[in-house]
């Protein structure tokens, strides 16, 4: 027979074990989901990617640079809006939270095409 100290310590081991895997399995299952990093390239009369496709709930981050002047992005739809300037990256953090078919755009004059500089956010289920 099993002295009673043995059967404690296994008992203890046990309950140990199955108390950390659970808090394993927990912590992995309420985890925030990694975010999804974008890099978009603003240059006249441009942003590359034109279009960009996520999905509901994901989190992203835009990584936004210029590659000749000072520009802006707005993508009104989502109230994201920030300022693009030469030789730094503007990230903008957001969680889409509804589906459809968004324009963002420059809002910074550029010169003439400025208008046309636009693109679109496509988001699925």
């Amino acid at each position: 027979m099993m002295n009673l100290k043995k059967r404690v310590l296994i008992t203890g081991a046990l309950v140990g074990s199955t108390f950390l895997s659970g808090l394993v399995i927990y912590i992995r299952a309420n985890a925030a989901p990694a975010e999804r990093v974008i890099h978009i390239t603003a240059k006249k009369f441009d942003f590359s990617p034109d279009t960009i496709n996520l999905k509901k709930g994901e989190p992203v981050v835009f990584e936004i640079s210029s590659a000749d002047r000072e520009h802006g992005f707005k993508l009104r739809a989502f109230g994201v809006r920030a300022n693009v300037l030469p030789g730094k990256v503007s990230r903008i953090q957001f969680q889409p939270d509804k589906t459809g078919k968004f324009t963002f755009s420059c809002d910074v004059f550029c010169g003439e095409g400025h208008e046309d500089m636009t693109g679109t956010v496509v988001v699925t289920e």
